[in-house]
C-alpha cells in the first residue's frame, strides 16, 4: 500500500497532525492503552494517533494510517535532565513554541534551532520521512536541561 502514497502529501499530513494535536493543544481522545494520553487527528484518508505515557519523563508513539492501515510511525522518549533549571511545564511551552515555528516551514524533521527567553531549543535528525533518527534538546545558559530521542519511518507489510 505504501507505494501508492505520495510522500509529499504524507509529509504535509504529518505536519498538520502534529501542529493540530500536541503543539496545538488538541483535544485528548479515549486512551488506546491503559493510562495512555492519546491525541488524534484526521484529514481525508489519513488519520493520526499520538499515544504516550508519563509527564516529566515520557515515552510515546505516533502512527499515521491511510484508509485504516498503518503506513508511518515514530517512537520517542523524552526527559527533564535538570529539574532545578527547567520545569516540565516550561519545557512543554518551549517545545510547543519551537515546533510551531518548525511546522510553519512545512516540515517536522530537524536541522532547527529556536530561542525562547533564556532557553535554546535544538532539533537534529538524520534520514528522511521514510527512515530517520533524531534528537531534540533544550539548553539554558549552555547547560542541557531537557532531551528527547526519536526514530521512525514508513511501515511496509
Amino acid at each position: 500500500m505504501t507505494s501508492t502514497i505520495s510522500l509529499d502529501k504524507l509529509n504535509q499530513f504529518i505536519v498538520q497532525a502534529k501542529a493540530a494535536t500536541y503543539v496545538g493543544d488538541g483535544r485528548k481522545t479515549k486512551s488506546s492503552r491503559k493510562n495512555s494520553h492519546d491525541l488524534a487527528y484526521q484529514n481525508g484518508d489519513f488519520s493520526y494517533l499520538d499515544s504516550y505515557f508519563g509527564g516529566t519523563d515520557f515515552i510515546g508513539q505516533e502512527v499515521v494510517y491511510d484508509n485504516g492501515e498503518p503506513v508511518w510511525a515514530m517512537n520517542y522518549y523524552g526527559r527533564i535532565l535538570q529539574p532545578d533549571k527547567i520545569t516540565a511545564a516550561e519545557a512543554g511551552q518551549i517545545i510547543k513554541q519551537s515546533l510551531s515555528k518548525l511546522y510553519e516551514e512545512g516540515r517536522f524533521l530537524g536541522g532547527f534551532t529556536h530561542t525562547v527567553g533564556t532557553f535554546s531549543y535544538t532539533d537534529t535528525s538524520q534520514g528522511n520521512l521514510q527512515s530517520f533518527t533524531g534528537k531534540e534538546w533544550i539548553t539554558r545558559d549552555g547547560v542541557k536541561v531537557y532531551e528527547l530521542v526519536y526514530h521512525g519511518g514508513m511501515i511496509k507489510v
